[in-house]
């Protein structure tokens, strides 16, 4: 059920629109997914019409690679969604990242990125330089973030479990784009999520604000002079939207509303708006949803950016990683900072115990934060040999390694695949790099014509 008093505050609220919201608040809610431009189909067909075919999709307005989908249809169970090649998003949500302007190459701090849409969604537009720090402070949700990270093939990522003071300290005016997508009351979602009515409360709102409040405070330090910052929540509550921006605002003067944007509701219709956004679910194919687009006065002078608190990561030499070395050698068909990087910036080795990473240069140090994710997971370094990680796997491409083992979505195999099943094959002894369509979902390690299967256990499907 949902609550009185927010019925009758929203009554208030809309006046004569009131009776639309309600309708659209009991009808059904629309979904979509966002496709992952870090990937690419071998075979050169485009990944919008192959998925169109799948699952019937239709363009959302306003995100540049975002499709409703079929409501009788499961991407999700899909083989192509292993392998990342989308991400199911509510629409709506989508949104913000848009305004972000996000470029290749910049810092980019999403500061409560669980479950990770919209942290992908920044990755992709990255196109894997740069770096983006992902930031959940409950370390459950984090690390649902990091796998979504991996599966999404993210190699720049830094996924972090902190608070936003302990952040604030170690990247002091550090990240030319900040997005703070802050926990809330959740009214947007009451259509998609009867949870999220069960923990209404008008008390629960007030105590959002705060939090939120405390949360762009803190934001408001580890952006850049010249910076933007988007704030965004999903719901419908003045108190926690306009009302949170007006407090930051009257408490940060640096900092400004940016004017004159446009939203494309629909195909052909475009509304003005001057640094803040509603979308209503009974405007909109999509839920509830508020964004604020800011930036903070000043600049950088050319060529400076600044540097963290605790400086950079000291790397190690790959000549220290003789088991990543014979790897590489034996298995991947050119240098690694090719195969991530394609010769755009190198990178470098960070060992934390028997696991190495690949870190791209100027990576900050990491000493006192909490850390799920630095950078690349390559793999563990066993006695004797390497074994390569399932977010190596996803970060690579056919021609990147020298040994695949091809299927099909026309056959069985993928799920007996992600169903942990061995199966016989025949090819070279060693690694190979097991592709569905031409896209990397796994390893499998060849041996005696079986293939033994390294898809991870936690991922499996049984």
């Amino acid at each position: 059920m949902i609550p009185e008093a927010f019925l009758q505050r929203m009554q208030e609220q809309l006046g004569e629109e009131y009776p639309a919201f309600l309708e659209s608040i009991d009808g059904p809610r629309h979904q979509a997914l966002r496709l992952n431009t870090l990937k690419k189909m071998e075979s050169g067909e485009s990944m919008k019409e192959a998925l169109t075919a799948l699952f019937h999709m239709e363009k959302v307005p306003w995100a540049s690679e975002g499709y409703y989908f079929d409501g009788e249809a499961h991407p999700g169970k899909h083989p192509y969604h292993e392998a990342g090649l989308y991400y199911i998003q509510e629409p709506s949500a989508m949104a913000p990242v848009g305004f972000l302007n996000v470029t290749p190459g910049e810092r980019v701090l999403d500061l409560c990125a669980a479950p990770g849409g919209k942290s992908t969604q920044i990755g992709a537009l990255l196109r894997g330089e740069g770096l983006l720090v992902s930031n959940e402070i409950h370390p459950t949700r984090a690390r649902i973030l990091s796998e979504n990270a991996e599966r999404m093939g993210l190699v720049n990522a830094l996924v972090t479990n902190e608070t936003p003071e302990r952040l604030a300290e170690a990247f002091p005016e550090y990240f030319d784009k900040i997005l703070v997508d802050a926990p809330c009351s959740g009214e947007g979602m009451f259509r998609k999520n009867e949870i999220a009515q069960t923990e209404w409360s008008p008390e629960n709102v007030r105590l959002c604000g705060e939090r939120q409040d405390g949360i762009l405070a803190q934001a408001a330090k580890m952006l850049r002079p010249g910076g933007r910052l988007v704030y965004s929540t999903c719901t419908f509550a003045e108190w926690e939207n306009e009302g949170s921006i007006g407090r930051f605002l009257q408490a940060h003067p640096e900092f400004s509303l940016v004017k004159g944007l446009t939203f494309r509701v629909e195909e052909g219709k475009e509304i003005s708006f001057d640094g803040m956004l509603r979308l209503y679910p009974h405007k909109l194919r999509g839920e509830g949803h508020f964004l604020a687009v800011l930036e903070k006065e000043g600049d950088m002078p050319e060529g400076v950016r600044s540097l963290p608190a605790k400086g950079f990561l000291r790397t190690v030499s790959e000549k220290d990683c003789k088991d990543w070395q014979e790897f590489e050698r034996t298995t991947l068909a050119r240098s690694i900072h090719l195969c991530i990087y394609g010769g755009k910036q190198e990178g470098g080795f960070h060992r934390f115990g028997d696991q190495l990473y690949l870190v791209p240069q100027e990576f900050p140090e990491l000493k006192g934060l909490k850390v799920l994710r630095p950078g690349l997971h390559l793999g563990e370094v066993k006695k004797n040999r390497f074994e390569p990680s399932h977010a190596l796997a996803l970060a690579l491409g056919a021609r990147d390694v020298r040994n695949v083992y091809r299927m099909t979505t026309k056959e069985l195999l993928p799920v007996a695949y992600l169903n942990g099943q061995t199966f016989p094959a025949e090819g070279e002894k060693g690694w190979h790099l097991i592709l569905v369509d031409g896209m990397s979902l796994g390893w499998g390690k060849l041996a005696g014509n079986i293939m033994k299967n390294h898809y991870p256990k936690g991922l499996r499907m049984t």
